[in-house]
């Protein structure tokens, strides 16, 4: 995994906020052409890697497709379900030749069977072994649960792996504020043990669309410069 531009270095701190410059970056960047590239079930099917990956993970039913179509600002580009575990491969997706995006199947609960979710698993961990150019991996948190040992499990691997995470609470509109800024300060006081954990939390609602511009921001960051077309 390649490391992170210099320029982030300034934003490390745990509630931190984006520049103006920086979040006009992340609104042109999302404001380009966003093309379904491929979708592969299994390992030998995951497309070569060609640009700067960042991916989504979360326990299943957690808004993942919600925040990436408001990331993206199209109403139908992953698609959305009350149904845990409806998306059932891995999705890449390229952003204006900058940056893929890459849509991980829900863990944890799923209305299939063992067999299946088993699948799923091993295919993540293949995805997440295998892409050098993987940049960082959001992984969604329940806003109105906050974490469980299923995201606990998660972050274990990634810790092990090494592999750059950033913790983001979503569904914040259905939370009070004050319940869920005593989860935010918890979960980031939990991870500051975690040495592959980016420090901040972020929080989200794909409804009300906060903390979107400031997610464009940092994931712009990642991007490369200028298009590979």
């Amino acid at each position: 995994m390649e490391d992170e531009p210099e320029a982030l270095s300034a934003s490390k701190a745990p509630g931190a906020h984006p520049s103006a410059a920086a979040i006009e970056a992340g609104r042109i960047l999302f404001a380009q052409a966003c093309d379904f590239v491929a979708g592969a079930t299994k390992a030998e099917a995951l497309p070569p890697p060609k640009l700067p990956e960042v991916a989504f993970a979360g326990r299943s039913n957690v808004g993942k497709s919600s925040l990436f179509n408001a990331l993206t600002g199209r109403k139908t580009l992953a698609r959305v379900s009350h149904t845990p575990g409806r998306t059932q491969q891995v999705n890449f997706f390229d952003l204006g030749g900058r940056l893929m995006l890459v849509d991980l199947p829900g863990y944890g609960y799923a209305s299939v069977g063992r067999t299946q979710v088993g699948a799923w698993s091993s295919l993540i961990r293949s995805y997440l072994k295998g892409r050098p150019g993987l940049r960082r991996l959001c992984l969604l948190i329940d806003g109105r649960h906050g974490l469980k040992d299923s995201d606990r499990a998660t972050m274990d691997e990634l810790d092990k792996a090494a592999l750059s995470y950033q913790l983001i609470l979503t569904k914040a509109d259905e939370v009070k504020p004050e319940t869920l800024e005593g989860r935010r300060q918890s979960i980031a006081k939990e991870i500051a043990r975690r040495k592959a954990a980016y420090p901040e939390v972020l929080v989200t609602s794909a409804f009300e669309g906060a903390g979107v511009a400031e997610l464009r921001a940092g994931l712009a960051s990642l991007s490369r410069p200028t298009p590979l077309r």
